[in-house]
């Protein structure tokens, strides 16, 4: 394993983010590829052995679930003090008045919560898990910094937003003296790479690490066009991000394995992970096999002609994942 610091902080970091989004009690229907706990456990302990330190989930997952799961294996597997768990707040996690949302009295609730589920004293990187037009930023940036001051966070992130949004936030958090946002959780793979109009120049410049969600799209660019998983068939996300003009990129994704003789997920990492800014790539785990091409795919170069091949069938798509 590799490992890089969480963008311009000190804190190291591997470059291969274990998700958590899956753990959980599978559910007929959308969360029927939910992983349980049995089974999510020995995944933790396969990262951990491989030398992944880095563990991203959110307190929205399996309502709360996720967060238990992970809190439970990493304390069978590891030692707190050896791992960098980063969560999230803003999902509704109630019903009724002040169940969600970036308020104070919802971050400083929420954190709370997932503290407890977590089993921790404190979480090393808490995120903004999208941009809450219900309340001033201000609030939200004075919250984070009274929770960063008070122990409870060691760093705090952003995840999907436009670049006005996260400038105004960066800016708004250097003249106030609050804590800044170090990380931006976005999505973007070979699929989608409307982040690199303007949100990539904006990291680069502000010295922000980027966390991509999604980096196989939702497993997309792990297998052929037309290969099919639960997920894929239970989970509305794909149907509205994948479309027929996204079909000739899978197809040089698995032109550019071949010729490396390694399955198509490892260059669809390898490729996120040779891009400056990217920190860490956050892969979705639901299988030992993940675990495997993640870690594989730390040691992959790929040359100049592989990237032109990879990147030359893009077509422009919709904003999709700011909301």
């Amino acid at each position: 394993m590799r490992y890089t610091k969480l963008g311009t902080t000190g804190l190291d970091v591997s470059v291969v983010c274990f998700g958590c989004m899956s753990f959980g009690t599978p559910e007929p229907g959308r969360n029927a590829w939910k992983v349980p706990e049995e089974q999510a456990r020995d995944l933790v302990r396969a990262a951990v052995e491989s030398g992944i330190n880095f563990f991203d989930t959110a307190n929205i997952y399996a309502g709360g679930e996720s967060e238990q799961i992970v809190g439970r294996a990493l304390r069978e597997y590891t030692k707190r003090d050896e791992v960098v768990i980063a969560t999230k707040v803003h999902g509704t996690m109630r019903p009724g008045p002040n169940g969600g949302g970036l308020s104070r009295k919802a971050i400083m609730q929420e954190l709370d919560a997932s503290l407890r589920r977590l089993d921790t004293d404190y979480v090393d990187l808490y995120q903004i898990h999208r941009w809450d037009p219900n309340t001033p930023i201000e609030e939200t940036l004075r919250a984070l910094d009274d929770v960063v001051r008070a122990g409870k966070v060691r760093y705090v992130g952003a995840s999907s937003m436009y670049a006005w949004q996260f400038a105004k936030a960066l800016h708004l958090a250097e003249r106030n003296g609050w804590h800044r946002f170090v990380t931006m959780q976005n999505l973007y793979n070979l699929i989608y790479r409307e982040e690199e109009r303007e949100m990539v120049p904006l990291c680069a410049d502000q010295g922000v690490g980027m966390l991509p969600w999604s980096p196989l799209a939702q497993g997309k660019l792990a297998r052929g066009w037309d290969g099919a998983t639960l997920r894929l068939d239970t989970d509305i996300f794909g149907t509205k991000l994948f479309h027929d003009m996204d079909k000739p990129v899978v197809e040089a994704t698995g032109r550019v394995a071949a010729r490396h003789g390694i399955p198509p997920a490892r260059v669809a990492l390898a490729w996120l992970m040779s891009k400056p800014q990217v920190t860490a790539p956050i892969v979705g785990v639901t299988k030992p096999l993940h675990v495997t091409d993640a870690v594989a795919a730390v040691d992959i170069v790929l040359t100049a002609e592989d990237v032109a091949e990879l990147e030359a069938d893009y077509l422009p798509h919709p904003i999709y994942g700011h909301r």
